[in-house]
C-alpha cells in the first residue's frame, strides 16, 4: 500500500481553510503521528483519507479497500457486549475465542461479555481499539485513540496495536506527543 495525499485543501463552508496544499506519502507499515492545536484539521484529515469528507482540492489515492478506524467517539453498539462489538467487523473470519484473546491483551478479560453500556469510558475505548485492529486491512486510522486511558492502559494499548496491526500503516491524530511516541510514530504538526 502507498497512500498518497497531494495538494489536499479543505475548508468548511464560510470558514477559513482547515489545511491547504497538504502533501503526504505513507507506505505499508509506516506510523505517522499528526499533532496540532484544536481546529487545525487533524480529524478532518482522517475523514478525508477514509472518504468521509470530500476535500475542496487535491487528491487522496492508494487508500486500501479495507481499513480500521478509531473515531473520537467510541461508536459502539451499547446493547452488545465487547466480543459482539468486535465481531461486527470480523464476521466469521475470527472465532469468539480469538476475539476474547485480543480483548484480554487489552486488559478486558473481566468484562468480555458485559454490555458495552455497562463499561467504563476507558474500557469502551479499548473495545474500540480492538474493533479497529481486528477489522484488518492495510491502514489503521486513530483519532485520539488513547483518550480516557491512564498511562499503563495507553502503553498496553499501543503495544497491542503494534503487535496486532499486521503490517498496516498507522495514522494517529493526537494532542499528546507521548501518544504518538508510544506507537513509535514519526510526528508531523498541522
Amino acid at each position: 500500500m502507498q497512500l498518497s495525499i497531494r495538494d489536499l485543501t479543505f475548508a468548511y463552508p464560510g470558514g477559513e481553510p482547515v489545511f491547504e496544499h497538504l502533501n503526504l506519502n505513507l507506505d505499508t507499515g509506516w506510523r505517522l503521528g499528526v499533532i496540532g492545536r484544536n481546529g487545525r484539521g487533524k480529524t478532518t484529515l482522517l475523514r478525508c483519507i477514509a472518504g468521509l469528507e470530500t476535500p475542496d482540492g487535491g487528491t487522496v489515492t492508494g487508500v486500501p479497500e479495507k481499513l480500521g478506524f478509531v473515531f473520537q467517539e467510541d461508536r459502539l453498539c451499547l446493547g452488545l457486549d465487547a466480543v459482539e462489538n468486535v465481531r461486527l467487523v470480523t464476521g466469521r473470519r475470527m472465532t469468539v475465542t480469538d476475539i476474547e484473546a485480543q480483548l484480554t491483551e487489552l486488559g478486558l478479560d473481566t468484562c468480555l461479555h458485559q454490555r458495552t453500556e455497562e463499561l467504563s469510558g476507558g474500557q469502551r475505548r479499548r473495545v474500540s481499539i480492538a474493533r479497529a485492529v481486528c477489522c484488518g486491512g492495510g491502514l489503521l486510522l486513530l483519532d485520539e485513540p488513547f483518550k480516557g486511558l491512564d498511562s499503563d492502559a495507553r502503553d498496553r494499548a499501543a503495544q497491542y496495536i503494534l503487535r496486532r496491526r499486521g503490517g498496516a500503516a498507522v495514522v494517529c491524530v493526537t494532542h499528546d506527543r507521548e501518544d504518538a511516541a508510544a506507537l513509535g510514530a514519526e510526528i508531523i504538526a498541522l
